[in-house]
């Protein structure tokens, strides 16, 4: 299998440093706000990735972190008046209550920074013996990227290009205004911890290089997250780690690419970010998924308006034909090694999803005409469709619960003349007219809505 790696800009052959075996690290959220659409596209795409390497029989360790404190969170506990380690917290357990809803595999290893303090200082001591930092008289602590020749390697950035337009803040003391921050010294009322250079608290990359080794050691096999972390987070992350170990960091750097909303940049500022607790108010996990996962993971997504109720239309589609198949034939049990390697093929080649998703529409299409011709193999298609698909968080649900599901986050007024036919349909049932009843029923069924009776009466939907 193939991954695009940012380091190199080329498609590599994968080969793990230990044969079998895979590390795996993802930046996670700065949990300063709410979980938009760009923090679980995010999920989704590593959780993807992990079990797609799992699939080809590789044991794979997946660690993600939250940043559980930086400016941003001190920001916020100013403005809400509440403690930044207890807003925090709040926050985590309101992220993760939405990425349940949406349905993200758990990482192997959660990490945290406030909960790394000694491991951080441990690292930042060691680079200062070294000679790649310094402690500055305020209490500050820099790293020196002249002492890190490679530095800009991820970004192809050289120093003299980073300088541009770089200033030196009010208080800061850097040798070099490229220079980048490992531990900050606290203001008066901040959250800070004890540390050799006085009270403060960690600088936001540092976080990640001393996580990274205390839960993998010296190197791994994939480091990723989204494209704006290239610089300056990820390529500090180099020069802090390899600083240290005198080790390549990282073997692959993969990097999925960003949202934006009707061609913009999606951002605060602008006032269009999509929160995912809202989307998935209307629409259901498989849809969000279905649609994101249309995009190459490494190109930008562009949400415009009614994405999402397409992709609702075409897996309505997909979904109509599974309960077709699964009420005539039943449940497949031999499955199709077709599907299934034609899978393979394709998400061997830099996790291709975009062309992983496009086959659906082939797929259905040969197992609707099997079902047309009374082909009892269309069952078995729809098993493996289920259980290849559902590495992408497709399928999961019964037919039934999935049409549900939708008519539920898409309530919609029935037709008088629909309830009336429903009526006159349970009036018939009553008086044990099977026929009109039957007849009522395809009607109804042909109007685009479902009756479905129950010891108490009749429900009706729209399909």
């Amino acid at each position: 299998m193939r991954i695009y790696n940012t380091l190199t800009r080329t498609k590599e052959e994968f080969k793990p440093i230990t044969e079998g075996e895979v590390k795996m690290y993802a930046c996670g959220i700065t949990v300063s706000g709410e979980a938009h659409i760009g923090h679980g596209y995010q999920a989704l795409i590593y959780d993807i990735m992990r079990k797609f390497l799992e699939k080809q029989g590789y044991c794979v360790t997946y660690a993600r972190n939250y940043t559980d404190v930086d400016d941003k969170i001190i920001a916020k506990s100013n403005e809400t008046g509440i403690p930044a380690d207890k807003y925090a917290a709040s926050m985590i357990e309101n992220i993760d209550k939405i990425m349940a809803e949406f349905d993200v595999g758990e990482p192997s290893v959660w990490l945290k920074a406030t909960q790394n303090i000694p491991d951080i200082i441990e690292f930042i001591e060691r680079l200062i013996e070294s000679g790649h930092a310094y402690a500055a008289e305020n209490g500050d602590v820099y790293f020196d990227v002249t002492s890190f020749k490679r530095y800009g390697c991820l970004s192809n950035r050289s120093v003299e290009d980073m300088l541009d337009g770089v200033r030196v803040e009010n208080g800061e003391e850097k040798r070099c205004p490229a220079d980048f921050t490992l531990w900050k010294a606290a203001k008066a009322g901040e959250i800070s911890w004890d540390s050799p250079w006085g009270k403060g608290r960690p600088g936001w990359h540092i976080e990640c290089s001393a996580m990274n080794r205390k839960a993998f050691g010296e190197q791994i096999d994939i480091h990723g997250g989204g494209r704006d972390l290239i610089f300056p987070h990820h390529e500090n992350e180099i020069a802090q780690t390899e600083s240290l170990t005198g080790k390549q960091f990282a073997k692959y750097w993969t990097h999925n690419g960003l949202i934006k909303v009707n061609g913009q940049k999606m951002s605060k500022s602008l006032g269009n970010s999509l929160l995912l607790s809202e989307l998935l108010e209307k629409n259901t996990n498989e849809a969000i998924k279905f649609a994101l996962l249309q995009t190459n993971y490494r190109n930008d997504i562009n949400i415009t308006d009614g994405i999402f109720e397409e992709a609702e239309k075409h897996l309505g589609d997909f979904y109509a034909v599974i309960k077709k198949v699964e009420e005539k034939f039943g449940f497949g049990g031999k499955g199709n090694a077709t599907i299934d390697k034609r899978f393979d093929e394709v998400m061997s080649d830099d996790f291709n999803t975009a062309l992983a998703t496009a086959d659906l529409f082939a797929v259905f299409k040969e197992i609707s005409r099997k079902y047309q011709a009374g082909d009892a193999s269309c069952a078995d298609d729809v098993a493996q469709v289920r259980k290849t698909y559902s590495l992408l968080g497709l399928f999961k649900k019964s037919a039934e619960g999935y049409f549900a599901e939708v008519a539920a986050k898409n309530p919609e007024e029935i037709p008088e003349e629909i309830k009336a036919l429903a009526q006159k349909r349970w009036q018939a049932k009553a008086a044990k007219n099977w026929a009109e009843a039957d007849a009522l029923r395809l009607e109804i069924d042909g109007a685009g809505y479902t009756v479905k009776d129950s010891k108490d009466g009749y429900t009706l939907s729209k399909k």
